[in-house]
C-alpha cells in the first residue's frame, strides 16, 4: 500500500498530488447512496435470514434442540464473522481502483481475496473438526444442550469454505458499485435453504443436522454463483485466474487490523453467551433469539454502512474529499433515523414476535424483556454502524481495532456485573443482559467512533499498489 497524502490531494497514475475535484452536486448523493443500499439490505440480511429459518425450524422441535443450536451457531459466527475482513477490506480497495479508472486492477484484488478466502476456509474448516466439541463443552453446553449443538457445527463446518467465498465475492461486487447482483443470489440461496431445511428437519427426520446441512448445500450454491460472475468479470478484463502472492499478502495485511477490531466485536458477543449460559437454558434460547433478531436489525442497518464503504472507498480513490464529508454526514442522519424506525418496530412486536419460533411461553415473556431494552437501543446502533462502515471505507482499519479494543474493556466490567449480582433466570436477569450490551456497549462504540469521525485525520486519499 503506498503511503496516503495529505487530505484534499489525490496521487494520480503518476503518483503526483492533484487538486481535489469539486464534489458531486448533493442531491445525487441520497439516490446514490439508495442505489447501493436498498439492495444491499437484501443480501446483508441473507445471513440472518438463515439463521431465522434454522431457529424457526428448530425452535418447534424443544428448547434443548433451540439452546444447542443458539450455542453452536454463536462459535460457527464467530468463526465466520473473524473473516468478515474479506470482504470489508476488498470492498474500499476495489472502489478506490474504481474510482482512479483501474477496473482491470480492481478485478486482480477481488481475484486473490477469493483465493485468500478458498484457503483460510479450507484450513478453519479442518481445525473446526478437533475443536468442536472441546469448545462447546467450554462455553458451559452438557447434557442435551451439548449433543444438539455438536451435531450442528460439526455439519455445519462443511460450509465454512464457502461462507468465505461468499463474503470475498461479495466485496468485489460493492467494490465495483452493484449491489444488486448479491441481493438476487441471497434471495435464491435463502430459498432454497428454506425449502431444504424444511425437508431435512421434518421429511428426513435429520434433526438439528439436517438444519445445518440445509444452509450448507444453499451455501456452496451461492458460491458457485459468485464464483461464476467474477471469473467472467475478469476474464472480459483480460485479468488472469492465477493468484498474485504479493496480493494476496496485501489483502492480509490489510486485513489483519480488521480482525483485530472484528474479534473484538466477537469476543463482546461470546462473553454475552457465556452469561446466557449461565442464566439457564430457558434464558439461553431466548438469548439465542434476541441476538438472531440483533444481527438481522444489524445487517439491516448495516446496509447504509455498505453503502458508505463503497462511496467512500470511490470517492477518496478520487480524491473528492468534500463529497466525503457530504456523505458521511447525510448517511449519518439516516442511520441515526433507520434506528429510531427499527426500534419502534421492536418495540411493537416484542410481545409477539417470540411464536414465530417456540410455544415456550417462558421463552417468550425472556425474549420480550430483551426487545424492549433493544428497541431503546436502536438509533445508537445505526449511528454505530453508518460510522463503522465509513472508516472502514477510508481504510482507517487500525484505528477501528484499537478502538475495538477499548470498547471491549469499557464493556466487560458490565457483563461482569450482571454475571455477578445474581439476578437468577427469567425476564430480569435478561433485560440487565441486554441493557450492558445493548446500551452500555454500544454506547462506547458510539463514542470511540464518533469522536474519530468529528476529525479529519481518516480522510486518506490514495490508492494501493
Amino acid at each position: 500500500m503506498p503511503k496516503p497524502s495529505r487530505p484534499g490531494t489525490a496521487p494520480p497514475s503518476g503518483g503526483r498530488p492533484a487538486r481535489t475535484p469539486a464534489a458531486r452536486p448533493s442531491a445525487s448523493q441520497p439516490r446514490q447512496i439508495l442505489q447501493l443500499a436498498v439492495p444491499a439490505f437484501g443480501a446483508l440480511i441473507a445471513e440472518p435470514l438463515f439463521l431465522l429459518a434454522d431457529s424457526a425450524i428448530v425452535g418447534h422441535l424443544g428448547v434443548a434442540e433451540l439452546a444447542g443450536v443458539g450455542l453452536a451457531a454463536t462459535v460457527f459466527q464467530t468463526v465466520v464473522g473473524l473473516m468478515v475482513f474479506l470482504a470489508y477490506s476488498t470492498t474500499p480497495a476495489v472502489a478506490r481502483l474504481l474510482g482512479a479508472g483501474r477496473r482491470a486492477d480492481a478485478l486482480a484484488v477481488g481475484r486473490d481475496g477469493l483465493w485468500l478466502a478458498l484457503g483460510l476456509g479450507v484450513v478453519l474448516a479442518g481445525a473446526g473438526a478437533f475443536l468442536a466439541g472441546p469448545l462447546l463443552s467450554a462455553m458451559g453446553a452438557h447434557g442435551a444442550v451439548l449433543g444438539f449443538a455438536n451435531d450442528y457445527l460439526l455439519v455445519s463446518l462443511a460450509g465454512i469454505p464457502a461462507m468465505l467465498l461468499v463474503l470475498a465475492a461479495m466485496g468485489v461486487l460493492r467494490g465495483l458499485q452493484d449491489t444488486r447482483t448479491p441481493l438476487l443470489v441471497a434471495g435464491i440461496g435463502f430459498a432454497v435453504n428454506i425449502a431444504l431445511n424444511f425437508t431435512l428437519v421434518y421429511v428426513l427426520h435429520m434433526s438439528v443436522a439436517g438444519a445445518a446441512l440445509g444452509t450448507v448445500l444453499a451455501q456452496w450454491g451461492m458460491a458457485a454463483i459468485y464464483l461464476v460472475i467474477v471469473v467472467r468479470a475478469a476474464r472480459a478484463d483480460a485479468v488472469g485466474l492465477r493468484p498474485d502472492w504479493a496480493g494476496i499478502r496485501t489483502v492480509s495485511r490489510v486485513g489483519s487490523w480488521l480482525m483485530v477490531r472484528t474479534l473484538s466485536l466477537r469476543l463482546a458477543i461470546l462473553a454475552t453467551v457465556l452469561v446466557a449460559t449461565a442464566q439457564g437454558p430457558q434464558n439461553l434460547a431466548a438469548h439465542q433469539l434476541a441476538m438472531t433478531l440483533f444481527s438481522f436489525l444489524a445487517f439491516a442497518l448495516d446496509a447504509l454502512a455498505i453503502a458508505a464503504q463503497a462511496l467512500i472507498g470511490k470517492e477518496l480513490g478520487a480524491g473528492r474529499i468534500a463529497a466525503v464529508r457530504t456523505l458521511t454526514a447525510t448517511m449519518t442522519r439516516w442511520g441515526l433515523g433507520f434506528g429510531v424506525i427499527t426500534g419502534l418496530a421492536l418495540w411493537a412486536s416484542s410481545g409477539g414476535v417470540g411464536w414465530l419460533f417456540t410455544n415456550d411461553a417462558g421463552v417468550h415473556r425472556t425474549l420480550a424483556a430483551a426487545l424492549l431494552v433493544m428497541a431503546i437501543g436502536q438509533p445508537v446502533a445505526g449511528y454505530v454502524f453508518v460510522l463503522d462502515g465509513v472508516l472502514i471505507g477510508a481504510g482507517d482499519a487500525r484505528y477501528l481495532a484499537l478502538a475495538g479494543l477499548v470498547n471491549l474493556a469499557v464493556y466487560l466490567p458490565l457483563l461482569f456485573w450482571v454475571s455477578a449480582a445474581g439476578l437468577g433466570s427469567g425476564p430480569a436477569a435478561m433485560a440487565w443482559l441486554w441493557a450492558a450490551f445493548s446500551l452500555g456497549y454500544m454506547a462506547a462504540r458510539a463514542l470511540t467512533l464518533g469522536l474519530r469521525a468529528r476529525t479529519d485525520r481518516w480522510m486518506r486519499v490514495g490508492i494501493p499498489d
